[in-house]
């Protein structure tokens, strides 16, 4: 039996370090969405739109937020974000960049595609944890998306 989630978090994230900061700094904020982790931007791309391993049910319709690292493997977040962002069914979903990149090609393009923030992980483990923790009070709680 498929398990229904609703609200659902996008993290792609190939870095398991990373990885589980994110979905624990997420979890101590008390944010009650689920997190599906994508360690790379093939599998998310199957998750968003039913396909692949995910062929069974399309999760677009419980997806509230994707946090998208850009340096993944198979396809990169950019490729990623291009289409979702090309794609009627997800156009409007919210897409932050969550990344070590701070390269100007990649802040350029991310914006140019469509991504609705771009934020370069801290380096500092405290940073690190408050700027995840706000990242998600801000999409979760206080941002008011449109329907879809």
């Amino acid at each position: 039996m498929q398990k229904t989630m609703k609200n659902v978090i996008l993290l792609v994230e190939d870095n398991p370090d990373d990885a589980e900061l994110i979905i624990r700094s997420l979890k101590k904020s008390g944010l009650v969405n689920e997190i599906f982790l994508a360690e790379d931007g093939e599998e998310a791309l199957e998750f968003v739109f039913g396909q692949g391993r995910y062929a069974q049910k399309s999760y677009v319709e419980q997806i509230k937020l994707i946090l998208l690292d850009l340096k993944l493997p198979k396809l990169n977040g950019l490729e990623v974000l291009e289409k979702i962002k090309t794609n009627p069914s997800t156009v409007k979903l919210p897409v932050v960049a969550l990344t070590s990149s701070d390269e100007d090609p990649d802040i350029n393009k991310a914006y140019e595609l469509g991504v609705n923030s771009y934020i370069v992980k801290p380096v500092d483990f405290n940073d690190f944890v408050n700027t995840v923790h706000q990242v998600g009070l801000y999409w979760l709680l206080v941002n008011k998306t449109p329907e879809r």
